[in-house]
């Protein structure tokens, strides 16, 4: 296939803002809704930006439209391009003023009860004009759109990174991880617990893909036990509180949760090999905008008070 030459002046950025609203609406009419614009006039740009490409990048089918091979690969470049581009545009609005920008912030069940909302509070005291916007969900999920530009920084438990490349973390504090169940709970009244007694009731775990849902395993392992069987998977750190508080279920968290939640409180079975080093995980490559550094300076702060306390 010949080389295409994407700089040669006829793709346009109105091209990719419309590629990307086509694949996240999931048809063009409801792109066209989306962008304020005729659907014939997003038809056509779409067919513009496939005769460029000499390729088709959507399927058209009876209820929308999908992403072909080539398709994917061109939204994942447009949609790193057009963060790339909200970026510099955050940059040069923060050098202007220092005052307005957005952070956005993914988010792991370490950090988010305790340190991500005290570090809000004080950048928002400092910056009153910068937007906020925390969204949770795994650490494998969070990295591609941390990659992309879509996310600023990953705060929580800092995962092994490995074979990814383009990350660099910075250590926070250390936090121990505590087996945690409600005040009423019958094991408490059980003489000698241990963990194996534990296995008798129903716990909430971390997914499967999260490194401490495999130190948890080893735990149980090491003691010659098969984890739970009788579990529920879960990384909402509301949800597992209130299993945990309205139920017999057990959970391992983050020492600064059960701290917080008068209604749950540790069990005397210590976890002592599972301790959570608390962080951030940044793209090595890009810079940080005003907003994100103003972000990471109340976080370090606000890290240093905890590991004091």
């Amino acid at each position: 296939m010949r080389a295409i030459d994407l700089l040669n002046g006829r793709l346009k950025l109105r091209h990719l803002v419309l590629v990307v609203a086509i694949a996240d609406q999931g048809s063009v009419l409801r792109a066209a809704e989306h962008l304020r614009l005729a659907q014939p006039a997003v038809t056509r740009s779409l067919r513009e930006v496939e005769q460029i490409l000499g390729v088709e990048l959507f399927t058209r089918g009876p209820r929308g439209v999908t992403p072909t091979m080539f398709g994917d690969v061109f939204v994942e470049h447009a949609r790193a391009v057009l963060a790339e581009l909200r970026r510099a545009g955050e940059r040069i609005s923060g050098l202007a003023d220092g005052e307005v920008g957005t952070v956005t912030i993914g988010t792991l069940l370490a950090g988010s009860n305790v340190l991500l909302p005290r570090a809000i509070a004080a950048l928002k005291r400092d910056r009153p004009g910068i937007t906020v916007i925390v969204q949770e969900a795994t650490f494998d999920a969070q990295v591609p759109r941390l990659l992309d530009g879509e996310i600023d920084l990953i705060l929580g438990r800092l995962n092994p990174i490995g074979d990814l490349r383009g990350l660099r973390q910075i250590t926070l504090y250390g936090e121990p991880v505590r087996l945690v169940a409600r005040h009423g709970h019958p094991a408490r009244s059980r003489p000698g617990l241990a963990l194996a007694d534990l296995l008798d009731y129903p716990w909430v775990l971390p997914l499967e893909q999260t490194a401490l849902r495999a130190e948890l395993e080893q735990v149980f392992r090491a003691e010659g036990l098969e984890p739970p069987g009788d579990l529920v998977e879960c990384t909402s750190v509301l949800t597992v509180r209130t299993l945990v508080r309205d139920t017999d279920m057990i959970a391992a968290l983050p020492q600064l949760v059960a701290r917080t939640d008068g209604d749950i409180a540790p069990l005397p079975v210590p976890l002592e090999s599972v301790r959570r080093q608390v962080g951030v995980t940044l793209p090595a490559h890009r810079a940080p905008t005003p907003s994100a550094r103003l972000m990471l300076d109340h976080l370090r702060r606000e890290a240093t008070k905890i590991a004091a306390a």
